[in-house]
């Protein structure tokens, strides 16, 4: 399937007036209003679609409305069948706090190309493109994945970055990063975009590692897929429910590690407009009667931009 550049700007635009919804409650410590309201919008705009979409990685289960649930069809219906993976508001925190980082996230590809990832946790690791694919793997000691990064790249362990969400459950990995003598760039939430910085040369970040969800992991795998980044993910499934839902999926081997290019397949489109500034993006701004939004755009066929837009604010 092939996207054209029209509906390109369409899905660009979605993320767009998702992410300006947001703008007016910034910093309003409500952290139910904003993902609300731009789970609504987003919504909406995705409903206008000449699309047959449905909801492969979204924001749970059907009964936890007003959230994009797994499985809701989106679109008029009248056009081509469309995976979605959506995360409406990425980094709730960092937009109810008027902090860096919030992002309004939006995958789509053809149906049956999106991994229909479920609600639960993902062990990650992401590598940039100049390392060789069997230089690092997901089951490897994280010594042995350094070592061999520092090797591939010609640098010493100390120049080495690794990117890891602070959490309790990271703290062996931390101490082990620490004695190897690596950079690190802790983050507090938003393991896309985390994910995203060994895509980025500016950022010189080697790899992403360490647990978070598993649907922010497909939505990383589709945008790291236009870089030839290196994803790999497992889920880890702690309750019976975790594994009854995953069943449910048709997942059978629970400890399945999934290569990129099992969790996205063919073209596909990643967007993620800035809701307030961070590492990737800049937020929504308000300059002269317009509302200004940036971007990143990735698709495997084209190349990879940041997209400015300029809406006229209405009265």
């Amino acid at each position: 399937m092939v996207f054209k550049k029209d509906f390109l700007d369409k899905i660009i635009n979605i993320t767009s007036n998702a992410a300006i919804a947001c703008y007016p409650h910034l910093g309003k410590n409500d952290k139910v209003l904003v993902d609300k309201t731009a789970t609504d919008e987003m919504r909406k705009n995705l409903n206008q679609l000449d699309i047959d979409g449905k909801v492969v990685i979204g924001e749970g289960e059907l009964d936890e409305a007003p959230m994009l649930y797994i499985g809701e069809k989106l679109g008029t219906g009248e056009g081509p069948s469309i995976d979605i993976a959506v995360d409406p508001l990425e980094g709730t925190n960092f937009a109810a706090n008027n902090l860096p980082g919030a992002l309004s996230v939006l995958a789509i590809s053809a149906k049956g190309n999106l991994f229909n990832a479920p609600e639960t946790y993902m062990d990650k690791l992401a590598v940039s493109n100049d390392v060789p694919f069997d230089a690092t793997d997901l089951d490897f000691p994280i010594e042995k994945n350094i070592k061999n990064i520092a090797d591939c790249k010609n640098k010493g362990l100390n120049e080495i970055t690794a990117c890891i969400l602070e959490r309790p459950r990271h703290r062996e990995i931390i101490d082990k990063l620490k004695k190897l003598n690596v950079k690190l760039k802790l983050i507090s939430d938003g393991d896309v975009a985390g994910a995203l910085l060994v895509a980025d040369k500016k950022h010189d970040i080697d790899l992403f590692l360490g647990i978070g969800g598993g649907p922010e992991g497909v939505l990383a795998a589709t945008a790291l897929d236009a870089f030839n980044c290196k994803f790999q993910g497992r889920f880890l499934f702690k309750t019976d429910e975790d594994i009854k839902r995953a069943n449910n999926m048709g997942i059978k081997d629970l400890n399945k590690k999934y290569n990129l290019n099992e969790i996205v397949k063919g073209e596909s489109i990643f967007c993620a407009t800035g809701i307030t500034s961070g590492d990737l993006v800049n937020g929504v701004k308000c300059e002269n009667g317009k509302f200004i939004t940036e971007t990143l755009v990735t698709h495997k066929n084209s190349s990879i931009n940041i997209v400015k837009k300029e809406v006229p604010i209405l009265d």
